[in-house]
């Protein structure tokens, strides 16, 4: 059922973020409320093994002066009644102030007092003085004294627990104990005199800590609200600008292409991601552009020879005509499909180019003996338009590639320098090594290209000048082969011309090793 809700991004945003907050409240409330329970206890501990601790002072004092060991005294049956506190007769004892003692007396271990303020603080703020429980055993384990409040309770003594095999860490025990149905905290102390068993109840430091437990339990679920709500109004205020791209991209169509997201003055990563985007929607205005030219060139090409074979077969089918008249007619038609399968064979080339479904091979090839092998081919059709065509081709050069695509786009490129110089020019082709590359140059004295063309010179079915090339025949895709066969090489093409004073194009492969 819950894998069906689907939920927004800001939606997620708010819930991540007010997990986030729970669960580190959650951990701040158990680390909480572990210190402040670990704290109270030991602070009582503290403040039990100071009352003990000053009251042994007390005792040793008192046992000092009376120069008597200090053991209960053993009764006659005429002394039954006599109250526990009479078998001692130590004076201070006696005294009500020392009856409700909180540590009257400085503690001889000036240790047990980590940080008097606090001890302080706790004492007279948390603790309550009629609440502790105190009593004297002597060395044997009888008791010998104990505070009002235990009535005639007793609390065990440090030697009880020592006969049942407790470790007792320097003359010093701490443990709980219930008494009358209530859990005390109780540390007992030892000395050479005597021992003390200092006693007090835990409720309060339980009722402290449920006060904290209750007032966390409530303030998490309001937490955890208000922290939700939080994050649903920051990850709107975020992801306003994220609602604003979408609306704005929306309105962009095919027909306005030439449209841009805004952009902001910061520099985050919403302004990256608008960068990003009107990056790709001009890639998407550029490839659009081509397209459309490319379709309106590939209609004129296509166009012109199927209206040649479609005036030819009319006219062949309305009249009489003689042998020589039908085959003048079928070779016109024939010239046609030639320069319609050209067009088409160049199509198909750059369409599996383009999606990788062409071969080419990574073999050395002698570079030099393409050029010149080249160069000869080309010489006849130079010679025809009495065009002058010289070479400086350096021996031994190659590259790495394929020799079949290689001869293609070489061939191209000097037939087309002679195709477009007139009668009396020159083409000149150079091949040297340069470096760790090979560079030809193929320059001719032809009609130049106009600076404005040179950047679309390698885009299909484009022409300078149709009306100055209208009497060369070509695809126009001859280029555009030849810059994909350069690149998928890791070469570079380049044209330097000058309206009417001819054209420089130059190809760049790496060497071979």
């Amino acid at each position: 059922m819950f894998e069906l809700v689907k939920f927004t991004l800001r939606a997620k945003l708010a819930l991540m973020y007010g997990a986030l907050i729970a669960l580190t409240m959650m951990a701040f409330a158990v680390i909480a409320y572990i210190t402040v329970s670990n704290e109270l206890m030991a602070n009582l501990d503290a403040s039990l093994s100071r009352a003990s601790s000053s009251l042994l002072a007390v005792l040793k004092k008192e046992q000092s002066q009376v120069k008597k060991p200090i053991t209960a005294r053993r009764l006659r049956s005429s002394q039954a009644t006599v109250s526990l506190r009479d078998r001692l007769k130590l004076p201070l004892l006696d005294q009500s102030t020392t009856r409700e003692f909180v540590g009257p007396v400085q503690p001889v271990d000036s240790a047990l007092i980590e940080d008097p303020v606090w001890s302080a603080v706790y004492e007279h703020m948390l603790l309550n003085s009629s609440n502790y429980i105190l009593q004297v055993a002597d060395n044997s384990g009888a008791v010998i004294w104990r505070s009002e409040n235990l009535t005639a309770d007793s609390l065990p003594t440090i030697s009880s627990y020592e006969a049942e095999g407790a470790r007792i860490d320097e003359n010093r025990l701490l443990s709980h104990y219930w008494l009358r149905g209530e859990r005390h905290r109780i540390v007992m102390m030892r000395s050479g005199i005597a021992s003390v068993t200092a006693a007090y109840p835990l409720s309060e430091i339980d009722a402290t800590l449920r006060r904290l437990f209750s007032m966390m339990l409530y303030a998490l679920p309001l937490v955890l609200m208000i922290s939700v709500w939080t994050g649903w109004f920051i990850a709107g205020r975020s992801l306003r600008p994220v609602d604003d791209i979408a609306t704005l991209a929306r309105q962009i169509t095919a027909s306005n292409l030439g449209q841009r997201l805004t952009r902001s003055s910061n520099n985050d990563e919403i302004g990256r991601l608008i960068d990003t985007l009107n990056e790709m929607i001009a890639r998407l205005e550029s490839s659009f552009s081509q397209v459309k030219q490319f379709t309106a060139d590939a209609s004129h090409e296509l166009k012109t020879p199927l209206a040649i074979l479609m005036g030819e077969l009319e006219v062949a089918l309305r009249r009489p005509m003689t042998i020589e008249e039908y085959k003048a007619t079928v070779a016109s038609c024939l010239e046609e499909v030639e320069r319609l399968t050209h067009v088409v064979q160049g199509l198909l080339e750059l369409s599996r180019a383009e999606t990788g479904q062409s071969i080419i091979e990574r073999k050395p090839v002698r570079i030099s003996t393409l050029v010149a092998d080249v160069c000869d081919d080309v010489l006849l059709i130079a010679e025809t338009k009495h065009v002058q065509l010289t070479t400086d081709i350096n021996s031994d050069l190659q590259v790495v590639g394929d020799k079949v695509r290689l001869h293609q786009a070489i061939l191209n490129v000097v037939e087309n320098a002679v195709k477009y110089t007139p009668s009396g020019g020159s083409v000149r082709v150079e091949l040297r090594r340069v470096e760790d590359e090979v560079r030809l140059f193929v320059s001719d004295t032809g009609i130049g290209i106009a600076q404005e063309h040179i950047p679309f010179l390698f885009d299909r079915f484009y022409r300078v000048d149709k009306a100055r090339s209208k009497n060369i025949h070509g695809t126009g895709l001859g280029l555009a082969i030849v810059k994909w066969i350069v690149d998928v090489h890791q070469g570079t093409i380049k044209v330097v011309s000058t309206e009417g004073a001819g054209t420089t194009m130059q190809i760049t492969l790496p060497s071979a090793p």
